[in-house]
């Protein structure tokens, strides 16, 4: 079935901008949204984006094309097809589960535990310094700051240019954007190979003596041929890019959330306790990563509609998280709702997000730090915040905000 909604939309600027008018209707007309002409499907309710993360065998995680915007603004496919390197995030099981057991043990537990501390640390030195300009841009003096330090520290690059490493982390990102124009994409791709060869030279040294860290456990997992030199690389350029852009955009979306609810701040200043649960909602209304790809390798269909092979679906969790079919008055902060964790703004089943409980440290400390440190949080009247230009992507560009303290 083909929908009628026009497939210039899903693209559009101004649903790129303020995307849930559209996701509304794709819920409401077209849960499963055949994009015509295109090869390329869309699906936006919680329940169907729920089905198709457990239909492992029917939806692969492998990524076979990056999607950029053609001239008349609709979706195109750029093919690779096997000449890809599926591994971690974009590989099926069994190989997903080698990878992900290489390198979650030490994400989970006594790495987070080391980091907490220097993420308090560090985000006071910012805070303290956005207090003395007063009026600052969020994004650049503390939200793309903390993340890319951090995933730097956890993964344990040595001589990190934190510049560089969070270039790199948006133009990754930027690829899977769908935004881009073919050159554009084209030339996103070519810049790669810098960091790819950056990150092998770390990978190489690691090898020579693995250490307690993320890259010394990807490079024993390289010594003990659970995945290929390339697979590694592309492991750790994930981490990066994921551990990197998810806590930046969840870090701003949810200072946004502040600055726009003065009630909800001096409530949660009163009750640091909710802290952790306003991250849930924060990250539940504005999704860090709006959709993850997936393709069919062989004839399937859901919802009622057929998936030919070869197509490339998009499972929307921007739209799936803001379904009122699963969660009451879904478009507000709600601190009391039930199961707060139970949304999918770190993926859902087997791909869950191994970053996901980095990215809710980080962002209970950054906010528990400005709370603690600030009396109010405001947008600045003078300027306007501006989105990254991406659909897969929920992440402040710019957003100036006024902060005071007593």
């Amino acid at each position: 079935m083909t929908s009628a909604i026009s497939p210039t939309l899903l693209l559009a600027p101004s649903v790129i901008d303020d995307p849930n008018s559209f996701y509304a209707r794709l819920r409401a007309e077209a849960p499963v949204w055949e994009i015509a002409d295109t090869g390329v499907f869309a699906i936006s309710t919680f329940e169907r984006v729920a089905e198709a993360t457990n239909r492992v065998d029917d939806f692969s995680s492998n990524i076979t094309c990056l999607l950029y915007r053609d001239g008349d603004g609709l979706p195109c496919r750029l093919v690779y097809g096997d000449a890809g390197v599926q591994a971690l995030a974009t590989a099926d099981p069994p190989a997903h589960a080698f990878h992900r057991s290489a390198v979650f043990p030490d994400l989970v537990a006594k790495r987070m535990t080391e980091l907490e501390p220097h993420v308090i640390v560090l985000t006071e030195a910012l805070v303290k310094h956005a207090l003395d300009e007063g009026t600052v841009d969020f994004m650049t003096t503390i939200g793309n700051v903390v993340p890319i330090t951090m995933i730097s520290r956890l993964i344990g690059f040595h001589d990190s240019n934190l510049d560089q490493l969070m270039r790199a982390a948006f133009d990754s990102t930027a690829m899977l954007g769908s935004t881009l124009s073919l050159d554009e994409l084209t030339e996103h791709i070519n810049r790669t190979a810098e960091i790819q060869g950056w990150i092998a030279s770390q990978l190489a040294r690691a090898t020579e003596d693995p250490g307690e860290d993320l890259l010394g456990a990807v490079a024993r997992g390289l010594i003990a041929e659970t995945f290929t030199p390339m697979q590694a690389n592309v492991i750790l350029h994930t981490l990066l890019s994921a551990g990197g852009e998810s806590t930046t955009s969840l870090l701003g979306n949810a200072v946004r959330i502040l600055a726009e609810h003065p009630d909800l701040q001096q409530h949660l200043r009163s009750h640091p306790e909710l802290i952790p649960i306003f991250v849930e909602e924060a990250a539940r209304l504005e999704s860090p990563f709006r959709y993850l790809m997936r393709s069919t390798h062989h004839d399937t269909a859901i919802g009622g509609v057929e998936i030919p092979a070869g197509a490339t679906v998009l499972l929307l969790w921007g739209a799936a998280k803001r379904d009122d079919a699963e969660f009451v008055n879904a478009g507000v902060v709600d601190l009391e709702r039930p199961i707060p964790k139970r949304h999918v703004a770190f993926g859902r089943g087997i791909h869950h997000c191994v970053g996901a409980p980095l990215a809710r440290m980080e962002t209970r400390c950054v906010l528990t730090v400005l709370l603690e440190h600030t009396t109010s949080i405001t947008l600045d009247r003078d300027k306007t915040p501006r989105w990254v230009n991406s659909l897969m992507a929920r992440r402040h560009e710019y957003l100036p905000i006024r902060i005071a303290t007593r």
